[in-house]
């Protein structure tokens, strides 16, 4: 064989092992994030995970040392999606609130992801670490978004901007977080649509924190 017909078969080779080692990662990945979605960090199965994701329970610990690093590699992913979704205007803090609700309406399983994090990993990480951990840069970004927003007039100083910031992300995530006051509102609600839903909340939140005239 020629010197430049093997060297293009060997590169050929190397780019088809790359792409086919990529597309199993992402296979893994995607399928992980389904099952710790369905059934948390300690409910999760790696076998079955793997199965979805047409591999082997062997080739997932390949690329993530155990499930917990699996977890926490998806998760931290999936915060940076929610945060380039869920850009905060402080000027406009029901239209905040809004495309809070629409994201986890949208993907409910993202807050099931989330959620499975903070209720087992925080004693992990408390049990682990004697000191308190940094406070992520997003919380602490919008804070001082908040904070700016009250020096310039837009929002009345007489809140804490931590207070505002709980309050709106806890009501915008009040379907997501009880489906069982969903599940009310599709049935006794004077309007069941989502819509309604939406509206409600933002009309909570205008009056909370009512836009800049």
């Amino acid at each position: 064989m020629p010197r430049s017909a093997a060297s293009r078969k060997t590169s050929n080779t190397a780019t088809a092992t790359v792409t086919g080692t990529a597309d199993t990662r992402q296979r893994i990945l995607a399928a992980a994030k389904d099952e710790f979605a369905r059934y948390g960090i300690a409910g999760a199965r790696v076998d079955r995970l793997a199965k979805q994701a047409r591999t082997s329970k062997e080739r997932v610990y390949a690329y993530f040392s155990s499930k917990e690093a699996l977890y926490r590699h998806i998760a931290e992913h999936e915060t940076a999606v929610l945060v380039e979704a869920t850009r905060m205007d402080p000027a406009d803090l029901p239209g905040y609130a809004g495309i809070l609700f629409d994201h986890f309406t949208a993907h409910p399983d993202h807050y099931r992801l989330i959620t499975w994090g903070r209720l087992e990993l925080a004693a992990d990480d408390a049990a682990e670490s004697e000191t308190v951990s940094p406070l992520p840069a997003t919380i602490t970004g919008k804070v001082e978004q908040l904070r700016d927003a009250q020096r310039a007039g837009l929002i009345d100083p007489v809140w804490d901007p931590v207070d505002v910031l709980g309050l709106i992300n806890q009501m915008a995530t009040t379907w997501a977080g009880q489906p069982e006051i969903g599940a009310a509102a599709a049935e006794l609600a004077a309007d069941t649509s989502v819509e309604a839903r939406r509206a409600a909340l933002v009309t909570a939140v205008e009056r909370l924190f009512p836009r800049p005239r």
